[in-house]
């Protein structure tokens, strides 16, 4: 399996169907791929040689997609940088990764400026920069063959979000990326003639696997730089989406843009959805809001290329909401204790995965790819149980369990309480320090403008839902969205961060 497989054969299949559409550009199929060869070229004689490392710092666009396709093409592997790292994250990664090339746009043209400084060759995805433009480039280079490795091979870098700590560069292969398309689209096929709306960050797998896998079913890929609510409305019935990926919180935005717009998206025939847990609330408003749609839930992380279960459409109208989902075909799975073993049906402990979507391991770091890869299987770090018939529920991040008084408390379940309180919009749950208990129940709540709760009213709505102990003892409350990641999960890792200065529990 190769990463370019897909362009090749939409190409040849397809030639003529939009292949990107960024704004008011489309390219089609044929005219991608008579840019990717040339543009691969022009890599390699800029220096870069097979295997090497080139990096991306760029929003989302069509040009992002060349990219991608034109490294993988000149047989490097693709490392695209997140947009939201600090300066120091950002030298961390060059160092880490040690790219021979980088290309950035406008919007990071100052940070490509820095770097050519230090002798680094510096590529412009847009025109009128100082550096060498990806236009000029494929009007002064001749095409090469397609030498894009294959199978086992290392064909990306991503470099994981940091919610729990530094970021560490998760090494994929191509027949992870490709392999794992094709057992999700097994499970809930996309269908043909699919428009596929790029939202989520195109650094972030949750975006870029859609890149390799809707290339292999001659998707057409309709693309946003960024998510916005509004931009995001209206690209849907600009380009008659069909198909998109979105985490809770831009569901939970979108659906509140609905109530002020009466907007249409009878459209939108798969709408898939991940990266975080979801309240049934929220899951019952996207089903007014995407009336049409078949609605698909990914259970995965970037060590998984990124999945290993999906809940179907048919799982949901069962009423099976909070669950997400059975393993892929070719995927292993099953909940493990702190020793390993396996446990029954029904027990919760961690979730631990084998088949071909688990990573290579972690850049450069062998020793904690050895703490996480045992015997072929990979430890998520996630807690939860398999029911009796296979079907997975997550009970939350191991290291977001709070302990107090010797009980366990998942705040998953604290925060799908609290989000059916009809004036929350969003909310976080996390363990804080307590000189009796050693954690209580702290709720970060998010309100809708112009509606009032209190501490008393919240846990109140939360007592015939959980259990005393569960619910929350402390509470915040703001109008304005909690701290979130490029994929919009919520950043708890920064919410603990005040509470727990000078303890000694981790906040990763």
């Amino acid at each position: 399996m190769q990463l370019t497989q897909g362009l090749r054969r939409s190409a040849r299949l397809y030639g003529e169907r939009p292949a990107t559409i960024f704004g008011e550009r489309t390219t089609s199929w044929s005219e991608l791929a008579q840019q990717v060869a040339p543009l691969a070229g022009a890599l390699r004689a800029k220096g870069a040689k097979k295997g090497d490392r080139i990096a991306i710092l760029a929003l989302n666009s069509d040009r992002y997609i060349l990219a991608y396709y034109a490294i993988a093409w000149a047989g490097c592997v693709a490392v695209p940088f997140n947009t939201r790292w600090a300066p120091a994250e950002l030298d961390e990664a060059i160092r880490d990764s040690l790219p021979s090339i980088i290309i950035v746009d406008r919007v990071f043209a100052e940070q490509g400026r820095m770097l050519a400084a230090t002798g680094m060759t510096v590529i412009g995805l847009e025109d009128d920069l100082e550096f060498p433009s990806v236009t000029s480039l494929l009007g002064t280079h001749e095409a090469i063959e397609d030498a894009c490795g294959h199978g086992d091979d290392l064909a990306a870098i991503f470099y994981t979000g940091g919610t729990t700590g530094q970021s560490k560069g998760v090494m994929l292969s191509h027949t992870n990326l490709l392999t794992n398309f094709l057992l999700v689209n097994a499970a809930e096929p996309y269908g043909t003639n699919a428009v596929f709306l790029h939202i989520p960050p195109m650094f972030h797998l949750a975006d870029a696997f859609h890149i390799f896998g809707m290339s292999l079913i001659g998707a057409t890929h309709a693309v946003l730089p960024s998510f916005d609510p509004d931009a995001a409305i209206d690209a849907m019935e600009t380009y008659n989406v069909t198909a998109l990926v979105l985490v809770p919180t831009m569901i939970g935005m979108i659906c509140e843009k609905l109530r002020e717009r009466k907007t249409n998206l009878a459209g939108i025939r798969r709408l898939t959805y991940g990266a975080s847990p979801i309240s049934d609330t929220l899951l019952k408003q996207a089903l007014a809001a995407f009336p049409n749609a078949t609605l698909c839930q990914s259970y995965g992380q970037t060590e998984l290329s990124p999945c290993v279960t999906v809940l179907d459409h048919a799982d949901h109208m069962k009423g099976l909401l909070r669950s997400a989902g059975r393993q892929l075909p070719g995927v292993d799975l099953k909940i493990a204790d702190a020793d390993g073993m396996e446990l029954e049906a029904g027990q919760v402990g961690e979730i631990v995965a084998r088949g071909p979507c688990v990573m290579k391991g972690y850049w450069g770091k062998p020793e904690l790819t050895s703490e996480v890869l045992v015997n072929g299987w990979i430890r998520t770090g996630d807690a939860g149980y398999l029911d009796a018939n296979g079907y997975l529920f997550l009970v939350d991040r191991v290291k977001d369990m709070i302990v107090s008084g010797g009980e366990n408390i998942y705040s998953v379940e604290v925060e799908n309480a609290i989000m059916r309180h009809e004036n929350v919009v969003q909310c976080a749950v996390i363990g804080v320090p307590d000189p009796v208990w050693g954690e209580k129940v702290h709720a970060i709540v998010q309100l809708r403008e112009g509606s009032v709760l209190t501490d008393a009213e919240l846990v109140s709505h939360c007592a015939p839902l959980i259990a005393n102990y569960k619910r929350p003892k402390s509470c915040e409350f703001r109008y304005t969205s909690l701290p979130l990641s490029p994929v919009g999960k919520i950043l708890k890792t920064e919410l603990r961060k005040p509470f727990w200065e000078g303890h000694s529990r981790s906040i990763g």
